[in-house]
């Protein structure tokens, strides 16, 4: 649990990566309805994101930002000035083994994934700041935990994403900074369609993930299969590494 003064959405000023689609959307509709004072809502495309600002004119402003290109990332945090909340989401991934799959995917996967997060947090860190403290997301994923040799390097980027998550969270506390690792299952996005499991809404998980935000929780679970996994991983790490293996 976070001793930390814990974050309100009520008024807050959010940025939430990725928000053209599936969960990024989700979070933008979900920051709406709790009375968020404004959300830029980020995409490589701002024209992508027309349909969301129409969300709510007002409280909705696009911003473009696209992980792989750090100039975006720095004139995007200038451009929003403080910030309450920020919503790391965007990312990408790759099916195939790790051993004999495209390189250049593998490599898209970590630079996305893994450098491409971390940019957006070293740029919008001071932003938080400005605002005297508030919260980082981080969207990592169960193969966080334990890989998929199904999603190898994607497994691998989410891995390291939840251990940079670890040092971020340590060294952001001192500044009224709480930064929350999200451990979803498969949710039903265009990026898991292929994925033959069960599905979670990306509103149910958009919901689950500002509730924790909201109380304080450092490490979500935000359904069923995410609570099974984390659960299980932290009495048999070994049991859910040869569970994953086997998938």
């Amino acid at each position: 649990m976070n001793t930390q003064r814990t974050l309100k959405i009520k008024d807050a000023v959010a940025v939430v990566t990725g928000a053209n689609r599936g969960i990024g959307l989700a979070f933008v509709r979900e920051l709406l309805e709790r009375g968020a004072r404004k959300i830029y809502a980020a995409g490589r495309d701002p024209k992508g994101l027309d349909a969301i600002v129409a969300l709510d004119r007002v409280r909705v402003v696009a911003l473009r930002l696209d992980l792989l290109d750090q100039k975006q990332i720095t004139e995007a945090a200038a451009t929003t000035g403080a910030i309450d909340l920020l919503v790391n989401n965007a990312g990408v991934a790759a099916f195939g083994s790790i051993l004999n799959g495209s390189p250049e995917l593998v490599a898209r996967d970590m630079q996305t994934n893994y450098f491409g997060t971390l940019n957006v947090i070293r740029a919008f860190a001071p932003q938080l700041e400005k605002s005297g403290g508030g919260a980082i997301v981080n969207l990592l994923s169960v193969v966080s935990l334990a890989n998929m040799p199904a999603l190898g390097g994607y497994s691998a980027s989410k891995a390291a994403s939840w251990s940079m998550t670890q040092a971020v969270r340590a060294e952001l506390a001192k500044k009224n900074i709480s930064v929350h690792a999200v451990f979803p299952g498969p949710v039903d996005t265009d990026m898991a369609k292929d994925i033959q499991l069960p599905k979670t809404s990306p509103r149910d998980v958009a919901r689950a993930v500002l509730d924790g935000v909201e109380s304080g929780q450092d490490d979500i679970t935000p359904d069923s299969m995410s609570r099974d996994v984390h659960g299980a991983w932290l009495k048999d790490p070994k049991g859910v590494e040869r569970q994953f293996g086997a998938m």
